[in-house]
């Protein structure tokens, strides 16, 4: 994180949007790599992020983390991604496949457990270069989707509610385990927990089934964090989730907290709910990334930065989801100029 990020997230004045990075398997391509050294070599991947970031002129640090998080942790399996089309590990085998699986369920030991001892040492780095210190979950519920095949957790809801209930428990319990580890080892004060969920799309779950299913979760998640003396938590809230905004603004992230939105999500209304609070960040298109025009990225940055003028608490830009690992390079770039000439035209620069 720069100086830039700094001021914002202390609420001093900035000389220009600060661009947030969500870019992942592009930076092992941008280096000559193949995408899974992102996630099986933390030194190569934390490498590989510095310069990308360097380059394309982000202003936050390298991370480790993937949405399928919670599968291999709860003692499942993941593939890491090999194929032309594969972008992320991906899970091969659900902890829970039948419902007396979800009685055998432990919290996993956040020590040893799946990529856990990959996200220690990615940190380790981070501690060394001085970039934030993070650790990436999914939310309680996209990790429970990650325990068991999300439909099944969808048809439990319906039927079987009290095995959800199990397993959100357990998420969440698994997530404040790994934030304590964490922080013993850096310090609360230094740690910023990234949740991503994604799985809360109300093209999954309905505003109702959030209220009833995961909202408890995460107040009771982010309470816990927060009394450790974590100060800032991210949560990326991906997707289609305009129904349960209002829900979300009543989850504390910290002071203040930070918000990623995917580009389903009109930056206003997520200002409006949750910017008094939060750095609300988002939230370009990943689709225009790749299959837009120069021109197009240029302009929904602009967009997005004449919206995010009206947050509070500040805001940043990003994509809406993980830049695509194929996008073409001057795409990417388009971004880092739509921010530098927003800010000589007022200027700020």
């Amino acid at each position: 994180m720069n100086d830039r990020a700094i001021r914002l997230l202390r609420g001093e004045s900035v000389d220009r949007t600060p661009l947030f990075p969500f870019i992942l398997g592009f930076c092992a391509k941008n280096g000559g790599y193949p995408i899974a050294s992102i996630y099986d070599d933390p030194e190569r991947s934390f490498e590989l992020q510095s310069t990308t970031h360097e380059q394309y002129g982000f202003d936050w640090g390298p991370i480790y983390g993937y949405a399928s998080y919670g599968t291999w942790e709860f003692g499942g399996e993941v593939r890491m991604p090999t194929g032309e089309y594969e972008q992320a590990p991906f899970h091969t085998r659900f902890p829970v496949e039948l419902e007396e699986d979800v009685e055998r369920l432990t919290l996993p030991d956040p020590k040893q457990a799946g990529c856990l001892p990959l996200a220690m040492e990615f940190s380790r780095l981070q501690e060394k270069q001085g970039t934030p210190i993070s650790i990436v979950c999914g939310g309680t519920f996209t990790i429970a989707g990650n325990i068991c095949s999300v439909e099944k957790l969808c048809r439990w809801m319906l039927k079987k509610p009290n095995l959800v209930h199990k397993i959100m428990a357990l998420a969440s319990d698994h997530i404040v385990d790994v934030v304590r580890h964490w922080s013993t080892a850096f310090g609360a004060e230094r740690v910023i927990p990234q949740m991503w969920e994604p799985l809360t799309a109300n093209s999954i779950i309905s505003s109702r089934q959030f209220e009833v299913f995961v909202l408890p979760y995460l107040k009771e998640t982010s309470e816990k964090i927060l009394a450790m003396g974590v100060k800032h938590m991210l949560y990326h809230i991906c997707g289609d989730q305009a129904r349960n905004l209002p829900l979300w603004s009543q989850i504390p992230m910290g002071e203040p907290g930070l918000c990623s939105f995917g580009q389903e999500i009109d930056l206003y209304n997520a200002i409006d709910l949750l910017g008094s609070r939060n750095v609300i960040i988002g939230n370009i298109d990943p689709k225009a990334f790749l299959a837009g025009t120069p021109d197009v990225v240029y302009n929904l940055c602009r967009e997005a930065i004449e919206k995010g003028r009206s947050a509070p608490r500040g805001f940043m830009v990003s994509s809406g989801c993980e830049i695509p690992p194929e996008a073409p390079r001057q795409h990417v770039y388009q971004m880092h100029k739509a921010i530098v000439d927003c800010a000589k035209e007022s200027g700020g620069l």
